[in-house]
């Protein structure tokens, strides 16, 4: 009885971080759309997202604020839920998309189609996808010694990540006439997006969510290690690649529409993961809430800390993103 009260009383925490966690978001997304160079009212913004078009900041909100605001919730989900999957796969609280090089691959990728072949920057998404896939793929293969060591995981990803990033330095120097558009690109920045941006980052996102809620419980079998998850019937190295895949899926569409942004996946699955725990029923719709906080309000900041010079939100997580990563790297070291 006494245990049947106190797991109750777990589910019922979890729950209440998740109810915190969403309106966390919804203030955040609030925050990002009244903040900027001219501050507007809730009460006008809630006017214009329920239909209200003759309100002064009608133009400012709908076209301006409010994709970039969508665009920055779908990333935030798309490098915090990614995140959250490599950690569990590949064991290690400090993997992230950036750091162990997916997203190197990925820009790799991106920016070959931007600076060599332009004219199909529509299949900009699906190829970053397969740099993201190709990228994560090798890591695990040079990370892979009768196991997965977490050690062998970064020292894999700082190879990649440095191999990758010359390829993209030697396109910068071939193709320096066209480099302006690419700038933006390998910074990570949420500027100037638009409706156009958000129509396409939605159906990969849609898809990629989707795929990782509904196969939450199987991570949670991974997680206990190949021999207990084999005897429970996992094809663990077929669910390790089918993880791996989706990471790269929501990683590539983050990345296909505001480039390299950094260290999302490694602050915010790890930070949900001290609240909630290791249960990935739980772990992953927290990471995808707290992950729209993170990127909403670090946006934010970057437009409206040295107004009117606006900061790309790359920058902006980079400063908050290396301290974090340095502190897990002393506290591995020392447990």
């Amino acid at each position: 009885m006494n245990e049947n009260k106190g797991f109750r009383k777990k589910i019922s925490w979890k729950l209440f971080i998740i109810g915190l966690f969403l309106i966390l978001a919804i203030l955040s997304v609030m925050i990002s759309l009244g903040f900027g160079a001219v501050s507007v009212d809730v009460r006008s913004i809630l006017s214009i997202l329920f239909g209200g078009t003759d309100s002064e900041y009608y133009t400012i909100i709908w076209n301006i604020r409010l994709p970039r605001t969508l665009v920055a919730v779908f990333v935030g989900i798309n490098l915090a839920l990614s995140g959250a999957l490599l950690q569990g796969v590949m064991r290690n609280p400090m993997a992230d998309p950036h750091i162990i090089g997916v997203s190197s691959g990925a820009g790799l990728f991106g920016t070959t189609m931007l600076l060599v072949f332009p004219a199909f920057s529509h299949l900009l998404i699906p190829i970053a996808f397969l740099g993201a896939l190709a990228s994560a793929l090798l890591i695990y293969l040079l990370a892979w010694d009768k196991g997965v060591s977490p050690m062998r995981i970064i020292l894999a990803g700082v190879a990649a990540s440095a191999f990758l990033n010359s390829g993209v330095s030697a396109l910068y120097t071939f193709y320096s006439d066209r480099i302006q558009g690419a700038v933006s690109f390998m910074v990570g920045n949420l500027s100037a997006k638009s409706w156009g941006h958000v129509e396409i980052i939605v159906p990969y996102s849609l898809i990629g969510v989707t795929l990782a809620l509904l196969s939450a419980q199987r991570m949670n079998v991974l997680l206990l290690g190949d021999a207990e998850s084999k005897s429970l019937g996992l094809n663990t190295e077929g669910y390790r690649l089918w993880f791996i895949a989706i990471s790269a899926l929501l990683a590539a569409s983050a990345i296909s529409i505001v480039g390299l942004l950094g260290f999302v996946g490694l602050i915010v699955p790890h930070a949900a993961r001290l609240i909630v725990g290791n249960d990935y029923r739980i772990l992953l719709p927290a990471s995808a809430l707290l992950g729209v906080t993170v990127l909403c309000l670090s946006d934010t900041i970057g437009r409206v800390a040295f107004a009117p010079i606006e900061l790309p939100v790359g920058i902006i997580m980079g400063v908050i993103g290396a301290p974090f990563f340095l502190y897990l790297l002393r506290k591995k070291r020392t447990i």
